[in-house]
This record gives structure tokens, sequence and C-alpha cells, in this order.
């Protein structure tokens, strides 16, 4: 047999690689996104709107939601392009549009310099932020899956969510020396610093996601000519229930927005420290860099569905606590319900959320499959701080409105992963729809 007919090496699973890449692309993406959700809750409504009132902090939010307006839209794009070239090209991309939308809200004209045009400015750069953002997370998740050995998705992709917390813990740490310096240097030049700071952190994440080859599932599909050239007919076509639930289960990620931006505005309300509050989103985010990675062993073990409701279910019940902790004197208390409710509650669902959503869809859709269902479902999580601050979250007693909110999104979160099948026992090549029939119709469009 000859060199040229020998058969081409079978492409090889990286797990580690793809999920040390899809980690780091995360945190950047968050260490960027969390930074903004900070100073839409402590910075913007001084220097980017006209007065230091509720509806300034209702509009500051507001432009925090504007991000998950875009990410729909990203997600169509994005993940079309996702399915037909590839996962790694397209997260390149995104990595790069973050950072630089990021950079550039650093440098702004505040609201006393140029009046309206300044949030006009922070929304177009926020829309740039949700276009990026939204390929980033289920074009990582997509890759690490598919890099995954079949009885340790769950795992692997859990550290592209673990990405987030370290982004989370990253962006709160900068901003903390910063948000104790007097009020002038705060909001003149101390609150961009962090923003200029991300131009590092997006240098380090390019170069090692840069390393990743593309995953043997996309490469064989390519190979073998089921790639569709239009995924979003045949994903609406013959996948459309598992978007939809998709979309309903997605509203968990209200959770994280409601804990780590809303809880900043409902402490500054009650009396307690921006420090604290803070302090209490790194601690829990520390921890759920421990927590999330054995949830997704268990849920390798016993299921993505049950750690899933878990997570919804002891979130709905715990946040009420944690809230009305904060306008209490006992700080260890509030502590440790901060690390109970984010990192032994809504970790639990975060962690899983990538296998479970992705082993909803097959190869081929796969991509813009989990794009198009989060973004969608994110927009509760993207709107949550506005529509609560609007319904009187912010105030005192607000811990009841937020507690309410909370325990709605995590039923409608919970009942619609009910409604899906359990898929830890089945082989990624049999994931979503596979016969041959379909492959052969998907193929024609």
């Amino acid at each position: 047999m000859t060199a040229t007919s020998q058969p081409q090496a079978a492409p090889q699973r990286t797990p580690k690689r793809a999920a040390l890449a899809s980690f780091m692309g995360s945190a950047v993406e968050y260490y960027d996104f969390f930074l903004f959700g900070t100073a839409a809750a402590l910075i913007f409504p001084h220097v980017f709107f006209p007065s230091d009132s509720q509806a300034s902090l209702v509009m500051s939010f507001a432009t925090f939601g504007f991000a998950y307006i875009a990410r729909p839209v990203g997600a169509v794009i994005l993940g079309h392009f996702g399915d037909r070239i590839g996962r790694q090209r397209v997260l390149m991309f995104t990595l790069v549009m973050m950072g630089v939308s990021t950079f550039i809200i650093g440098c702004l004209p505040t609201f006393d310099t140029i009046g309206w045009l300044a949030p006009g400015l922070l929304v177009i750069c926020r829309l740039m932020q949700g276009l990026s953002a939204a390929g980033e997370q289920a074009g990582a998740s997509s890759l690490t899956l598919e890099h995954s050995p079949d009885n340790q998705r769950a795992f692997f992709t859990s550290w592209t969510l673990t990405g987030t917390q370290g982004g989370l813990i990253l962006a709160s740490l900068i901003m903390i020396p910063f948000m104790a310096l007097p009020d002038d240097a705060k909001y003149s030049w101390g609150w961009r610093v962090p923003f200029w700071l991300s131009a590092v952190v997006v240098v380090v994440a390019y170069f090692i996601r840069r390393q990743l080859h593309e995953t043997p599932q996309f490469t064989e599909a390519k190979e073998a000519g089921t790639i569709a050239k239009m995924p979003l007919i045949p994903l609406m076509r013959y996948e459309w229930r598992a978007v939809v639930r998709v979309i309903l289960c997605a509203f968990i990620a209200a959770v994280s927005t409601v804990f780590a931006n809303l809880a900043l505005a409902y402490g500054d309300e009650v009396g307690l420290d921006s420090d604290i509050t803070l302090w209490l989103v790194v601690v829990a985010n520390v921890v759920a860099l421990l927590t999330q990675p054995v949830f997704g062993k268990l849920a390798d073990h016993i299921g993505r569905k049950p750690v899933f409701i878990y997570g919804a279910a002891s979130s709905a019940v715990l946040m009420p606590f944690y809230m009305l902790s904060m306008s209490q004197d006992y700080h260890l208390i509030t502590f440790a319900l901060a690390v109970a409710t984010f990192s032994f509650g809504y970790a639990a669902a975060n962690a899983v959320w990538p296998s479970f959503y992705g082993e909803m869809f097959s190869t081929p859709v796969r991509f813009s499959g989990m794009a198009i269902g989060t973004q969608l479902g994110f927009l509760m999580a993207g709107f949550a701080p506005s529509i609560v601050t609007a319904l009187g979250g912010v105030r005192e007693g607000g811990w009841v409105v937020i507690s309410i909110f909370t325990a709605v999104v995590c039923l409608i979160a919970a009942g619609a992963a009910l409604t899906a099948r359990e898929t830890k026992d089945v082989p990624t090549a049999a994931l979503g729809r596979t016969t041959p029939e379909e492959l052969k119709e998907l193929v024609m469009h």
C-alpha cells in the first residue's frame, strides 16, 4: 500500500487541553462581563447618567441587559459559522471581540462631558460584548464535549463554567481596591483601570486557545459530508423541541445575575459596605471553583437531570435567607449563606448545563442549538436586575421580591429539565438525531 493510500489517522480527543482552553476563554469573557455588571450597579449611575437616583440605577441596569438583546442575534450568526467552519475559529473571534469592546468601555467619556451620547456609546460597546458572549459558552461547551471521553463529558465541560468563576473572581479582586478609592478618583480614572487590564487577560487566553485543534466529532462530520449548509433550517425542523427546552432551562442563569449583580445594589441600599458585597461574590466563586467539578463528576455517575434540578431547587430555597441576612449585622452568617446558595446550590446547575444542553443536539447543529437556546433563555438573566429593581427589589424589604422572582425562574428551569431525556450513558456519536435518513436530508440544507 502506498503512502498516499494510507487511511488518514482518526482525529484525537484532547479533553484536558480543551477544558483548559474553554476555562481560559470563559474566564476572559466573564472577567469582562462581570466588570460591566459590577460597574452597572456601583459606578455607571454616577458617571454615565444625569443624576444619582433610582431612575439612573434602573437605566444603568438596562445597559447591562442590552447585551442580552444582542446575544440571540449573535447566537444565530456565530452558531451558523460554528457549525459550518468549526468551533475553534469562531471561539478565537469571540475572544478578540470581547477584549476590544471591554477596553473601549474604559476609554469612554462621561455624561458630564458629552451628555446622552455617553450612555449611547456605552450601549454600543455592551452590544459588542453581547455578540461575543453569544458564541463563547456554546462554542466552548460544544468543543469540550466533543473532545471528552463519553463517560466524562459532564466533568470536562464543567470547566467551561468554572472558567466563569475564575473571571468573576479576578474581576472582583481587581475591582475591590479601586472601589475603595476616594469618590473623586474612583469616578474619574479609578473605575477605568480594570477595563483596560482586560487586554492582558485576552492576550494570555488567546495564546492558549490558538494551540487547540478542531474537535474529532466536527472533523468526522465534515469528512463524512454531514455538515449542514444552513444549520438553522434543520435545527428548527428536527430539533426545535430541544431548543425550547434549553431556553426554559437557561432561565436558571438569572440566579447568577441576582447573586452577583443585583445583590450589590441591594446590599448598598440596606447599608452593607460595597467591599463586603464584593467579597461575598469572591468567596462564593472561589468555593464554586472546587464544587463545580465535583458536581460534574456526580452528573457523570447519577445523571445530568437530578444534579441540575437539585441546583435549581436549592437556589430557590436558599436565596431568601441569603438576601434577608444582608440587612443584618452578622456578616459571618451572610458569608455562609452566600456560599451555600451559590457554591453548593446554583453551582450544581451551572456545572451541569454545558453537558446537559449540548447532549440534546446532534453534532451538525450542536453549536447553533446551544447558542440560540441559551441566549434566548439568558434574556431573563440579563434583564433580571432592571425588572426586579423596577418592582421594588432594591429597597428595604426588597428581599421578598428578589426571592419570589428567583423561585419562579428556578421552578420554570426545573420543570423544563424534567421533560428532557437522560443522556449520561449515550455515546457522543449517538447524541441528538442520528438516523441515516435525517443525516441525508440535513446535508441537502
